[in-house]
């Protein structure tokens, strides 16, 4: 699930180099946390959210097939 948002973050901001994506469990879920470069943030967020909205729904549906849960957060 890593490498999907890591490509899907990558294709979006302009300094994909600088992106980190990294994953940790916790009690019931896995945390999800996507690093980038300052100016690339609003690219990830998107307007009203509707970018990082879509790339929570895109692994909540993936997550359905392995019974996990997955959390997406920017930091």
């Amino acid at each position: 699930m890593e490498k999907l948002v890591e490509y899907i973050v990558k294709s979006l901001v302009d300094h994909p180099e600088e992106v980190e994506v990294s994953s940790h469990k916790d009690k019931d879920a896995v945390i999800i946390n996507i690093k980038t470069n300052e100016d690339d943030i609003g690219k990830v967020i998107g307007k009203n959210g509707r970018i990082i909205s879509s790339i929570r729904t895109i692994v909540k549906n993936m997550s359905i097939k392995s019974n996990k849960k997955f959390i997406v957060k920017i930091g």
